[in-house]
């Protein structure tokens, strides 16, 4: 039995502030339920601290953590929980502060929680097999576990969550923060300073991200981020395998967020809509199809192109109704929109979990049109609430969404190539006339039931990683 250690920077339930953390709180179940033996470390924050998480946990030990010249207080606590072994690094300096990042010394406070787990790795009793981590934090983590392999025989897989966010740190840190030869600097280097990424990707014997179309188009210029040279230099050890869905945890038969819950009964689908219109003030009217959007307000995720055809799309008889926060531009665009379309357009501003599922199941069409999508989530929760995605094919939206077919009846959503807002307009227009052919919903809705994106899958590809 594999035992793999998990390395990231938040984790569900205990610490999330987007979809990493989603990831490590469901993948490691995954694995467990296909055999293998898995424990987590993470910071201890503050928010954790002050949580009900934390008086089920137990000190496992006290030691100094090395970091350049400084000798840090490092105290590991341990809580069991989902099969789980979760570690969690104290430090009050470092994490006991208000939200997770956007501190100026990040860098140090991630190169600190690396070292810690090199140091925590010499002492604990357990083995490891596999040291997997995850984005820029823990990047140095795995570039000094290669380099020094604390448990012998230990593979080291790293995988790339978003390739935008590196953990640059200037070049003197290298001799302030970290314990290694100078021989290792160029590792670590990139363009004049430290990038904790690019030193993941040299080191680790394996690297993953978290989808095929995207492991290929991080190669590229255009999507590599000025990291696609290490990339195609390291190819033969890049894989890419898809981000599951938590299906236990979405579900739409148990979910307490929605109006009506259901398995695949698009009747009992409808009645989510009429309720959410009914609540909304919009027309109630279960033959207007309902298009939704719930997204971060960032040119990421394709908002450009839905400013360009919106007002075009909504002389159809539609409604769509909004949930996101972000770039204060695209706020206001969307309010401008209820207030020109007030019976046709609802829009709220911020995120709420609860309302955010009622528009999954509220919905007959789910809106995401991302210049690029490392793997997405939104897509999966829509198809797993049978409301079908309208998507461009980049990264894991290519990889997920079906493009439906009306002769052979295949397909489990809408999507187009290329980043044009006309192209968007056309795949809307042809999801509205599959709307109004009651068969084509049924085999749509019924491609959508039979789409299977929970983490059994992809585990078993993550396991024959870990033992190859």
């Amino acid at each position: 039995m594999k035992h793999v250690l998990f390395a990231a920077s938040e984790c569900t339930p205990f610490i999330k502030s987007g979809g990493l953390a989603d990831v490590i709180g469901s993948l490691p179940q995954a694995l467990v339920k296909e055999g293998a033996k898995v424990s987590v470390i993470l910071p201890l924050y503050k928010e954790i601290i002050h949580s009900e998480y934390r008086q089920d946990m137990e000190e496992v030990m006290i030691f100094n953590t090395p970091v350049g010249w400084r000798n840090q207080y490092t105290r590991i606590l341990k809580y069991e929980g989902r099969g789980i072994t979760y570690y969690f690094v104290d430090n009050e300096y470092y994490f006991n502060r208000d939200g997770l990042y956007g501190y100026i010394d990040d860098g140090e406070r991630f190169v600190y929680f690396s070292n810690a787990i090199i140091e925590f790795m010499y002492r604990v009793e357990a083995h490891f097999d596999v040291f997997h981590c995850h984005d820029w934090q823990t990047g140095g983590a795995v570039a000094i576990a290669s380099i020094k392999r604390p448990h012998p025989g230990m593979k080291t897989v790293y995988t790339i969550h978003n390739i935008q966010y590196q953990g640059w740190i200037e070049e003197s840190a290298f001799s302030e923060l970290f314990n290694l030869e100078r021989e290792h600097y160029a590792g670590f280097e990139w363009q004049g300073m430290l990038n904790m990424m690019k030193a993941a990707i040299h080191h680790a014997d394996a690297i993953t991200t978290v989808s095929e179309t995207y492991a290929e188009e991080i190669m590229t210029p255009f999507f590599g981020e000025g990291l696609e040279t290490v990339l195609e230099y390291r190819r033969e050890d890049l894989h890419g395998i898809i981000n599951g869905l938590d299906v236990a945890d979405y579900n739409p038969v148990k979910d307490e967020a929605l109006y009506y819950r259901y398995r695949s009964s698009r009747k009992t689908k409808l009645k989510n809509k009429t309720a959410l219109q009914q609540d909304l003030g919009l027309k109630v009217d279960e033959n207007i199809p309902l298009y939704s959007i719930v997204t971060r307000l960032v040119a990421q995720k394709g908002i450009d192109l839905i400013e360009h055809i919106m007002h075009e799309f909504l002389t159809q008889d539609v409604q769509l109704v909004v949930l996101g926060s972000g770039e204060s531009s695209y706020e206001d665009y969307f309010k401008s929109l209820a207030y020109n379309f007030p019976d046709k357009v609802h829009v709220t501003l911020g995120f709420s979990e609860s309302y955010a599922r009622k528009l999954y199941a509220s919905s007959d069409f789910f809106i995401m049109p991302s210049l690029f999508e490392p793997c997405g989530l939104g897509q999966l929760i829509a198809i797993r609430y049978l409301t079908a995605p309208i998507v461009r094919e980049t990264g894991g939206l290519k990889d997920t969404v079906i493009s439906y077919n009306e002769f052979e009846q295949t397909g489990n959503g809408f999507s187009f190539e290329n980043y044009n807002a006309h192209e968007l307009l056309n795949a809307m227009k042809y999801s509205l006339y599959i709307f109004h052919q009651k068969s084509h919903m049924e085999a749509l809705c019924k491609n959508m039931t039979a789409s299977d994106y929970s983490w059994a899958k992809s585990a078993e590809q993550y396991l024959g990683l870990y033992g190859a």
